[in-house]
C-alpha cells in the first residue's frame, strides 16, 4: 500500500507486485528515492484520466533517474476507474517514472496484443481509498500552457509527497 498526498487530499493504493513485479518495483524505487515530492499532476483530462510522476511546480519535465521498464501490460490488470497506470511514449516499453490514475473505464488502453499498437498501458495498482480526491482533481480546469502542454491544471495540482506502508 501506499498513500498519495495531494494538495486535494490523500489517495491510497494497492499495489498488484504478483501482476506488475517490474513495475511495482521501479514506482517503489522512486517513491523511496523521493523523486515524486512536489511534483505536479500535469495532466489532467476530466472524464478520463490524470497523470503525474514527471514535472516540477516550475512545469520543467524531471529527468528519470532509472532505465526504462519493460511493459507489463499482459498482466490481466485493467485499466478500470481507479486503477493506477504507467505513462510511456508510443514505445510500448518506454515507461519510467509517469503513471496516471483513471477516472474512469478506458478499456482502449488494455493489452491487446504483443504489437506497438496493441501493448496498452501496464496497470499495477487500485485505488482503496480517496476515489473522491481522484473525481475532485479530475474536475479542475485546465488549460494550455506556454510550454506547449495541453490539459494542464490552471491551479498546481501537487503530490507533496508518497508514503509507503510496508
Amino acid at each position: 500500500m501506499v498513500t498519495l498526498h495531494t494538495n486535494h487530499g490523500d489517495i491510497i493504493v494497492q499495489l498488484h507486485q504478483q501482476q506488475a513485479p517490474m513495475t511495482v518495483k521501479n514506482f517503489l524505487t522512486y517513491c523511496r528515492e523521493g523523486f515524486y515530492n512536489n511534483t505536479l499532476f500535469h495532466r489532467v483530462i476530466k472524464g478520463f484520466m490524470i497523470q503525474g510522476g514527471g514535472f516540477t511546480l516550475e512545469m520543467q519535465q524531471k529527468q528519470p533517474q532509472h532505465a526504462a521498464i519493460t511493459n507489463e501490460a499482459d498482466n490481466g490488470l485493467l485499466n478500470q476507474r481507479g486503477s493506477l497506470a504507467m505513462a510511456r511514449t508510443n514505445d510500448p516499453h518506454s515507461a519510467t517514472s509517469q503513471f496516471f490514475m483513471n477516472s474512469s473505464d478506458n478499456d482502449f488502453l488494455n493489452f491487446k496484443q504483443p504489437t506497438p499498437q496493441g501493448w496498452g498501458y501496464c496497470v499495477f495498482g487500485q485505488i482503496t481509498s480517496g476515489l473522491e480526491v481522484l473525481d475532485h482533481i479530475s474536475q479542475v480546469k485546465t488549460g494550455n500552457h506556454p510550454s506547449g502542454h495541453q490539459d494542464v491544471p490552471l491551479e498546481a495540482v501537487l503530490l507533496t509527497h508518497i508514503t509507503l506502508a510496508e
